[in-house]
């Protein structure tokens, strides 16, 4: 991310390793991960004090860990652990300027000649007046994913002022990625937005339109899954939740609208893939695995 000021961030740039937001690789030996804890869990007071400043960095002076976040370090991590495709989710944050992740990032990634395995979405702002024409250009230009994220965005997912946005998604047939649940390193004052049941609104009221509840709703893991249980437009990303949690996961739904998913850069794509492996080691679940993993993905958005 580099937007307001816009420091220089070269995202065409191959560095020795990357420096994900909370770096498990920053010390040698490196952090040991707990898989059975909320990702984010396994990380320091004082490392947690200092994401903020790095996120604030990308905005105003630079930063040394986004200059790492680039496309050809995505790949070689990607080929790593054999990741065919992936994703690319921006936020529309409502800055006055250089708010336009959407667009550098899809420019990049064709510039890179990386459209077959980086998949771009888009965001928009729903405080901006012209919200709606933006989704619709985004969507007729061929981006299938929305990202919105109610907790930095300042907004509760079934406000009123969103229900013009969620109707035309769903004529335009775009798949809503939401942050999902309160993951705890955000200010409290923002956890309010991220309660689950204020998504209930969406799910009830727009059966056609799919919503991805991303991280599994985080530390409200197991309300989302029950919205999720109730409402078959309703798929869960599993980033971030524990082995345990993600074994209940499956047992409940069979694996059914369960997607892979790792929020990079904040993480190597290491800590999400290990769980599901474990968690789908026995034979028995190797359809699960596949599932999880990949044909629920092609089901949501297709083959391509």
């Amino acid at each position: 991310m580099s937007v307001l000021f816009k420091p220089h961030l070269d995202l065409q740039k191959k560095t020795a390793r990357v420096k994900h937001l909370l770096d498990c690789d920053a010390s040698n030996p490196g952090c040991k991960l707990d898989l059975d804890i909320y990702v984010n869990g396994n990380f320091t007071e004082q490392t947690l004090k200092e994401l903020p400043r790095q996120i604030m960095a990308q905005g105003l002076w630079g930063s040394s860990f986004a200059e790492t976040q680039t496309i050809p370090n995505l790949l070689a991590e990607m080929d790593a652990m054999r990741v065919e495709q992936a994703m690319i989710l921006p936020i529309k944050l409502g800055l006055p300027f250089g708010d336009d992740q959407t667009e550098s990032w899809r420019g990049a990634i064709s510039s890179a000649s990386a459209s077959d395995r980086l998949k771009p979405g888009f965001s928009i702002n729903p405080d901006d007046e012209d919200c709606l024409k933006q989704l619709r250009l985004h969507a007729e230009s061929g981006l299938k994913l929305m990202k919105l994220h109610p907790p930095l965005q300042k907004f509760y997912p079934d406000e009123d002022k969103l229900m013009p946005v969620y109707e035309l998604a769903q004529d335009l047939g775009v798949v809503i990625f939401f942050h999902g649940g309160r993951a705890g390193i955000e200010p409290q004052t923002s956890h309010p937005y991220a309660m689950p049941r204020h998504y209930e609104g969406a799910l009830s009221n727009f059966p056609k339109l799919q919503f991805i509840l991303g991280h599994a709703g985080a530390r409200d893991g197991a309300a989302m899954l029950e919205l999720a249980q109730r409402y078959d437009n309703a798929w869960l990303g599993i980033h971030g939740q524990g082995v345990t949690w993600l074994d209940e996961m499956i047992n409940r739904t069979g694996g059914q609208r369960l997607l892979f998913g790792t929020d990079w850069p904040f993480y190597h794509i290491g800590a999400s893939l290990a769980k599901v492996l474990i968690v789908t080691a026995d034979q028995r679940r190797a359809s699960i695995r596949n599932s999880v993993l990949r044909e629920n993905s092609i089901e949501l958005f297709g083959r391509n």
